[in-house]
């Protein structure tokens, strides 16, 4: 089932917080420091616990992660998962709901795409499918718990994380995610005064959401300005 923002309304009982998250998964390294993200990547990126020890329904397709991470990107980005396009070019946000998302931090795509500027990390790495009404998924339970604590970890460097659509905000705002996506969102101001790295929930950009932000202008007039502030201060 989806909701306004385009993503799962059951987020938060298929998301563990990360202070309950097992940081083990599969493919650990016995990397040194130096080189641990750079193989943590490759397994995630080999990863195949979807399709072969699926947790639920078993996975429509071929998966292929997609995911971008590095020591120096300053900003993460936290979205749902990819949809079809993004499952085809390997390029995160490589659709509309990608434009509109560099509107509102106002960056061109090179600068989007800058593993030094921007670590993109979903909560499923993988496209997870289509429901009967022909809806994308929500995110695959099994990722999460395997990869993203263990990801996080290696980018200590991170200072505001984009919390976008409801299982990311499940995740990583916790006790502090209200009821609904548009009271969540409403309380920007404290969520983002709460802690470090310091995070910022916002809205799936799809379009398909463009009646929401008509009916919430404060959207626009006001966490718009601070996040492009942010971002222009970290990049």
């Amino acid at each position: 089932m989806t909701g306004w923002d385009g993503s799962s309304t059951s987020c938060g009982s298929l998301f563990m917080a990360p202070a309950a998250c097992e940081a083990s998964g599969p493919g650990d390294s016995g990397s040194e420091v130096g080189g641990a993200l750079e193989q943590l990547l490759r397994d995630i990126r080999a990863c195949r616990i979807c399709r072969d020890r699926p947790s639920g329904t078993s996975f429509p397709h071929e998966p292929r992660p997609v995911v971008v991470a590095s020591r120096r990107a300053r900003i993460l980005i936290a979205g749902q998962a990819p949809g079809i396009r993004v499952h085809a070019s390997g390029l995160p946000f490589d659709d509309r709901s990608g434009d509109r998302l560099r509107d509102w931090l106002a960056v061109d795509r090179a600068l989007f795409y800058d593993p030094d500027k921007f670590a993109i990390v979903p909560m499923g790495f993988c496209f997870p499918g289509y429901d009967e009404k022909g809806s994308d998924l929500p995110p695959r339970r099994e990722c999460a718990p395997a990869w993203r604590a263990r990801l996080l970890a290696e980018m200590p460097q991170i200072e505001l994380i984009l919390a976008i659509g409801q299982c990311a905000q499940a995740w990583h705002l916790r006790d502090l995610r209200h009821g609904s996506m548009t009271d969540t969102v409403r309380n920007w101001r404290a969520i983002f005064a709460a802690g470090t790295p310091r995070v910022l929930p916002l809205p799936h950009p799809s379009w398909r959401n463009s009646g929401w932000i008509k009916k919430n202008p404060w959207f626009e007039q006001e966490l718009l300005p601070a996040l492009r502030g942010e971002v222009r201060r970290l990049i």
